[in-house]
Parts: structure tokens; sequence; C-alpha cells
């Protein structure tokens, strides 16, 4: 077998593969770079190839059972996990790549302040070329929020509102185990009972059997009447149409999506026509800051060494749990 990397991205500086090269050639491994449109050569390498770094699942696909070690560019390892059989190699390694934490972190501040600050409802006013009168605003300082993911994403947003004067910043994870950027963390189970104080709910879960609709038509009733929901993790994660009802209804203030069920939305999907919400198409995370695409490479290259050396992979993936 030899002893080749594949690495089938875009986003590539000259740099990127300077230092990656570097970190190849100390760990024994010959680095092969291809762009995203060279997809019959980048083919060509996986049928004997030890390392794959890629943001495509479906270039897996074509990996032999040679390859030991599949790394994604990106956060959201779902597809990869939902379908055993890209993986010709059963025991191949999935490592993800948690390196969106701030430019995530900074578009939940600013769909948060749009809600806050009633930009759904300005845009109407504009959009009917009136000039209303100043409406009813909140702000981030003194508010209190439930941030239901406590990983890169969620430590990160809590210290970008923290830093904005965030009054209390509450946790909720599988596990409950506290974090220094929360006032507290709860366990998962404990979610009914905090919801009816989530006064801003901000989600970044990852899709798994566990957090399909995991705020349900049910739970969506127990959220207050000033709560704005903010989601940037998966669409799955929230029953659409019962939270338009909420929105239409004046049940709930406000939400933002960033993720929705399906991807791209359907032209005449609901949701397009939904009162108070602020959509966007998947687009608070990707690789589109320089430090982001920086930090990717970085961690990239400081796992390869621990592959080289026979260290374990950070950041590994369970592929049965799917995170």
């Amino acid at each position: 077998m030899s002893r080749t990397i594949c690495i089938y991205q875009d986003f590539l500086t000259e740099a990127h593969k300077t230092q990656i090269r570097e970190a190849a050639g100390k760990a024994g491994f010959t680095p092969c770079f291809f762009t995203c449109d060279q997809v019959e050569e980048a083919k060509a390498c996986l049928r004997d190839c030890e390392i794959l770094y890629t943001c495509d699942p479906e270039i897996l696909r074509s990996a032999s059972a040679s390859l030991q070690w599949c790394c994604s560019a990106s956060a959201g390892v779902d597809v990869f996990c939902k379908d055993d059989g890209m993986f010709q190699n059963p025991a191949c390694l999935l490592t993800n790549s948690n390196c969106y934490g701030v430019t995530i972190a900074e578009h939940i501040v600013m769909v948060t302040l749009m809600l806050l600050r009633r930009m759904p409802a300005y845009q109407e006013v504009i959009r009917n070329r009136e000039w209303g009168d100043p409406l009813p605003i909140r702000s981030i300082q003194g508010a209190s929020f439930t941030l239901l993911g406590t990983g890169n994403i969620g430590v990160n947003t809590a210290r970008y509102l923290r830093n904005m004067g965030a009054a209390h910043i509450t946790g909720v994870s599988r596990s409950g185990k506290p974090h220094p950027a929360f006032d507290e963390v709860f366990p998962i189970s404990r979610l009914d009972d905090l919801l009816p104080q989530a006064h801003l709910l901000v989600m970044s879960l990852p899709e798994t059997a566990e957090t399909v609709h995991i705020l349900n038509r049910e739970r969506i009733a127990l959220l207050p009447p000033d709560a704005c929901v903010i989601n940037v993790g998966r669409g799955t994660a929230i029953d659409q149409e019962a939270l338009a009802e909420a929105l239409d209804g004046g049940r709930i203030a406000g939400a933002a999506l960033d993720v929705v069920d399906p991807e791209p939305l359907p032209r005449d999907h609901f949701l397009w026509d939904t009162k108070n919400l602020v959509l966007t198409p998947h687009v608070s995370g990707n690789l589109t800051l320089d430090s982001t695409c920086d930090l990717n490479v970085e961690m990239f290259c400081r796992d390869l060494e621990n592959y080289g050396a026979g260290r374990p992979l950070s950041r590994l993936v369970d592929r049965k749990r799917g995170y």
C-alpha cells in the first residue's frame, strides 16, 4: 500500500499546500492535491490511498479498503455516518473539523440582533414603502440565553454573548457536564423543565436519531411568548410546521433558521412566507473566513502528526452515534 494522502478540496491556498506537504513529509506520506473539478483524478488516487482529506462525502465511495483514515473538513459528519457502505474498510477512522465556532457564533450574534431589534418587521415596513414608528426592541445586554448544544459552536457563542453583556447563559448537553463558558449546564433530560424560561434558544446540535425533532410541537408549546429560536445545527432538529404555526400565530416572538429540512428549501415551501422568521441558506459556517480555512488545515496537520506517530486522533467520530 502506498502511503498516499488524497486531498480533495477547493479552499486550499499555496501556503496551505506547503503546510500540508511539510507535515506529510515528516509523517512519511506523499500528499496528492485535487480540486473538486478533478473528480476522476481523485478517484484514481483513492484506489491505493491511506488517508483522505475532503469536504465531499461522495468521493469516499471511490476509496478502496486501503483507506485507514478519512478527515472531513466539515464539522457535521451525519452524511458520513448514515451509510456504512461508504466505507470499503469498516475499520476506517473518521474525524471531523470543529473549526467553525467563531464564524457560526458571529452569525448567531447577527441573527439574534436582527430578531431582538425587530428586523423582520422593519423589512416588511420598508417593503411596503412605509415609514412607521419605532417598535419596542430588546437587547443582548442583560438577556438570558439557553444554548442547546455545548460543543465548539456553543462554547464560542457563549463567549461572544458574554462579552456583549448577556446576564445568564444556560447550556444543555447530552451529559450535563459543567463548562466554564456557561453559568450552568443541564442534561438533555431536563429540556422540558428549561424551555418555559428559554427566552432565547440557540440550537447547534448534530443530526442523530436522538436529535431529530427534538424541538417538537409539544416542546414549542412550552416556550414563553417572547421566545426566539435560532438553529444552526441541522434542520431536522425542529418540527418546522409547528414552528411556523407558532410564529404565524404570534405564540412566540421570532426564529432564525440557517438550516432547514429539506435543503435547498423548495420554492413553494411554507417557511418562505412565515412571519418573524429570518432565513439564511446554510451559510453560518462554511470555509468562507480565512481564519476558518487556516484552522482547518492546522487541525488536519496536527492529527496527521498524531497518525504518523501512532497516537490517537483528535475529534475522532463515533460513526454509530453520528458525532
